[in-house]
């Protein structure tokens, strides 16, 4: 399956603990779209999040974060794992 890093930018910074609680509702709505979100990563200060997603599409990618908190990415990159 194709695999996606997208990336949101929060104005005024975000929590750690506020991307946890988004993503375990990723989690929760993930299967109703195929898609299976693997990790994030978060910078709180400059308010980037970072997620790791294999999706059949984007579309389907961001349709979860939509339904699960509303917080769409900004931007979506199809990726490719290195080794």
């Amino acid at each position: 399956m194709p695999l996606f890093l997208d990336v949101h930018t929060i104005d005024g910074g975000v929590s750690a603990a506020d991307v946890a609680g988004a993503h375990q509702a990723d989690l929760e709505t993930q299967d109703s779209y195929g898609v299976d979100y693997l990790r994030y990563w978060v910078d709180e200060e400059a308010g980037k999040v970072f997620c790791l997603v294999e999706a059949p599409d984007a579309a389907a990618a961001a349709a979860v974060h939509r339904e699960a908190h509303g917080l769409v990415a900004q931007e979506i990159y199809p990726v490719v794992e290195g080794s």
